[in-house]
């Protein structure tokens, strides 16, 4: 594929390497995560507690008592992402963007951010990530298999990435909760901010309400 079919300028240099990338092309992964993810860092426990009220309302048979967490639990839950992507960004800069663990999760990375716009949509409003994920993820990942593609590097298909990162999202989410000492509702009766409290506050919460 030449430079004029892909639109993008890559030095002559570059394109001699046997089809590599520089590795600031692959730790871009991890630059646009910390990005993304630093703003769900500051909203995503406040949102999980006043949107609830309004998506019980939409659709009161989902067990939205599962959504609240806490800041804690987000911190940690991020943590745990950032060592994820940290990894495949650091194979992707090894390989010059060859790794098949940094591709999948570049097409992963780009899928969540249609995902945040889905999800701003179905909501009708801001949901955490609705705002990075227009102007940095999806700018990133575009860019990114441009010139993974300009630079002759072999490109897989990217379903592995599309179905794993999900999974490894809720993998790190349910992690958090025993790390943090949280217990995930275990039914719809389980419901209130007290659900996601640590034990002996729930039980000082569930005391106070006699």
């Amino acid at each position: 594929m030449t430079e004029r079919e892909t639109g993008d300028r890559v030095p002559a240099a570059e394109r001699e390497t046997g089809g590599r990338v520089p590795s600031t092309v692959a730790w871009g992964l991890l630059a646009a995560w910390a990005v993304h993810d630093a703003e769900e860092l500051a909203t995503m426990a406040r949102w999980t507690r006043t949107a609830r009220p309004r998506l019980e309302e939409r659709l009161p048979g989902v067990p939205w008592e599962r959504l609240e967490v806490s800041q804690r639990h987000v911190n940690v839950a991020i943590g745990l992402m950032g060592g994820v992507m940290a990894g495949a960004a650091a194979l992707g800069a090894r390989t010059g963007g060859r790794s098949a663990v940094f591709q999948a999760a570049l097409a992963g990375f780009g899928a969540h951010g249609v995902l945040h716009l889905a999800q701003a949509a179905l909501f009708r409003g801001y949901t955490p990530g609705a705002a990075t994920a227009p102007v940095v993820v999806l700018p990133y990942a575009v860019w990114a298999w441009r010139r993974l593609r300009a630079s002759g590097v072999p490109v897989r298909p990217g379903y592995g990435g599309v179905v794993a990162l999900p999974l490894i999202l809720a993998a790190v989410h349910t992690l958090a909760h025993p790390l943090t000492g949280q217990d995930q509702p275990k039914n719809g009766h389980e419901r209130g901010r007290g659900a996601w409290l640590p034990r002996g506050r729930r039980a000082e919460a569930g005391s106070g309400r006699r």
